[in-house]
């Protein structure tokens, strides 16, 4: 048994988290927008920070140019290493966590990437957006590497999937709402945003009243940690009579309502000036 060969299979890290902001999600699909006729997916580099808990949060990407066939690719390292050099002196405190495809999946190629970027920086995370969005929904994965060996002899890198974090603001979320879509007729307006906004929070505040009333009844068992982040969370909504959170919530829309007409009015004496203008140069 000295002399025998051993196959190593080594488990995926554990407890590794990517945070995505939505920046990079909208950056990815834009190059693949802007890609060459040719190209059947882009790649690029991602950016941002690590903690000292290994969480990966990811806030800035770019493009980086390649040629990749069945068997081989070929990635322009020159172009990737001027590009990080530009984004250092932007912000020096973002460095390279990864890169990313716009893919469905982890592809034969991706070690051969993956190799590079792993010279790059430890245990870079893979991010693959599938942009053809088939289903009506954006498929978004974040995996890790690790080395399958034998023996002495490295074989190939084994993916392991990892938990992987959207982070989105409100107006960011109708936004990759939209961007989920194959055709948009119009972009909504404020107010449509904001009805949409508030009909996601009663849908929200529906769902915690089912779980509250399931968990007070027997139904289903409680869970400290739900239970403490919803006593988190009602413990930051300031106290406020109805009648004064009518007041200023009426306050706010009419504002709102004031600046909408005054971008209007102002849009049309533009327009207004410029027939003008155009009219008595005709004459």
């Amino acid at each position: 048994m000295g002399g025998s060969t051993v196959l190593h299979l080594p488990s995926g890290p554990a407890g590794v988290i990517a945070k995505l902001h939505p920046t990079v999600l909208f950056n990815i699909c834009d190059s693949y927008i802007r890609r060459n006729d040719q190209q059947e997916r882009v790649i690029g580099t991602l950016l941002g920070s690590v903690s000292t808990d290994g969480t990966v949060e990811i806030r800035n990407s770019y493009t980086v140019p390649h040629n990749e066939s069945s068997d081989q690719v070929a990635v322009d390292i020159d172009y990737h290493r001027s590009m990080f050099e530009l984004h250092q002196r932007v912000n020096p405190k973002e460095v390279v966590v990864g890169w990313y495809s716009t893919s469905s999946g982890v592809s034969g190629s991706d070690a051969l990437i993956q190799d590079f970027y792993a010279r790059e920086v430890t245990n870079p995370v893979h991010l693959t957006v599938d942009t053809t969005f088939s289903d009506e929904t954006a498929s978004i994965k974040a995996y890790v590497s690790t080395i399958l060996s034998l023996g002495e002899r490295q074989l190939a890198a084994q993916f392991h999937e990892i938990q992987l974090d959207l982070r989105l603001l409100e107006a960011e979320r109708i936004g990759f709402d939209l961007l989920k879509k194959t055709m948009v007729e119009k972009l909504p307006n404020d107010l449509e945003g904001l009805e949409q906004s508030i009909g996601r929070l009663q849908n929200m505040i529906e769902v915690v009243f089912r779980y509250v009333d399931d968990v007070v009844e027997g139904r289903i068992p409680p869970d400290n940690s739900i239970g403490r982040y919803l006593a988190e969370t009602i413990s930051m909504v300031p106290k406020i009579a109805p009648e004064a959170f009518d007041r200023l919530f009426n306050d706010s829309i009419q504002d709102l309502l004031l600046v909408l007409y005054l971008a209007n009015l102002t849009r049309t004496q533009l327009a207004l000036a410029e027939k003008l203008n155009t009219a008595a140069q005709i004459l």
